[in-house]
């Protein structure tokens, strides 16, 4: 399991601030034989529409020496976790 950045508790504690319920944290992702891990995820209930909305947060500090290397690496990261997300949730419920 990868290490937290800094931002992590900020992070998480926002969102249980704004009423998200954290469902997973870290969320674990399988892509093939490996596992991926997904800083948060987590559940809001929308009272008004009686359904939810589900999000998987992932926490970037960009302390790394090069800030285009950190923006590669997380852009990178966005495409694998989308393409993977789409049939992910075909299949499994956060």
């Amino acid at each position: 399991m990868p290490a937290r950045v800094i931002y992590h508790n900020n992070v998480k504690n926002a969102l249980i601030k704004d009423k998200w319920t954290i469902t997973h944290d870290p969320l674990t992702l399988k892509f093939g034989k490996k596992d991926l891990y997904v800083d948060l995820g987590a559940i809001q209930l929308l009272a008004a529409q009686k359904a939810e909305s589900k999000i998987a947060v992932v926490i970037k500090s960009f302390s790394g020496r090069s800030d285009v290397d950190d923006s590669e690496k997380a852009l990178g990261q966005y495409i694998l976790y989308q393409d993977i997300s789409k049939s992910w949730r075909k299949f499994i419920s956060m």
